[in-house]
């Protein structure tokens, strides 16, 4: 399956909205100790985009992008956010919608492509950090394959249905990515 990365449109917004919705497996292990989001939050999120697109801006997720394949279908979402702006340290997240394209190579096919991205838009950045916790077995294999290194692991850090579970961060350098994609 060919796996591209893309902006959403107005026409996805209904089932962008509804993948948005806490039903949805996903939730159980994307950052499942911040909590689900709620239908208030999620309409507040829609309309913004909606706002967005209305006012031309290219991409209206911001740094997020859609995961998709050559039927332009949703599959997923990938993002970046600053873990520390001052030393231009980022961070990257994905999550695959429907638990029926789990395990398919997917995500490290849309991961790549998005570390590339990211290396070829934003010049100043030399590493990508990934964190995640040690219930979401998934995104350490993922992370491992994609050829991150562990830096760190803090014991006992997430709380889950009332369990501890360490919180795991990777991460990757500019060069150590290059190398390893020539």
């Amino acid at each position: 399956m060919k796996i591209l990365l893309r902006h959403l449109k107005e026409a996805d917004i209904p089932l962008y909205k509804y993948w948005k919705s806490p039903i949805h497996k996903y939730h159980d292990f994307n950052g499942p100790y911040f909590g689900k989001p709620t239908e208030k939050e999620i309409e507040k999120n829609i309309i913004r985009i909606k706002e967005n697109l209305k006012n031309g801006k290219v991409n209206p997720l911001g740094n997020r992008m859609i995961i998709s394949n050559s039927d332009e279908e949703l599959i997923g979402e990938v993002n970046w956010y600053w873990k520390s702006k001052e030393t231009l340290w980022l961070e990257i997240g994905i999550v695959i919608f429907d638990d029926k394209n789990w395990g398919k190579g997917i995500g490290l096919k849309a991961l790549k492509l998005w570390i590339n991205e990211i290396f070829i838009q934003q010049k100043e950045i030399i590493r990508i950090g990934l964190s995640t916790w040690s219930g979401n077995l998934g995104m350490i294999h993922l992370s491992e394959k994609l050829g991150m290194k562990k830096e760190a692991e803090y014991r006992k850090a997430r709380i889950i249905n009332g369990n501890y579970f360490d919180s795991i961060s990777y991460g990757i350098l500019r060069e150590e990515w290059e190398e390893i994609n020539k």
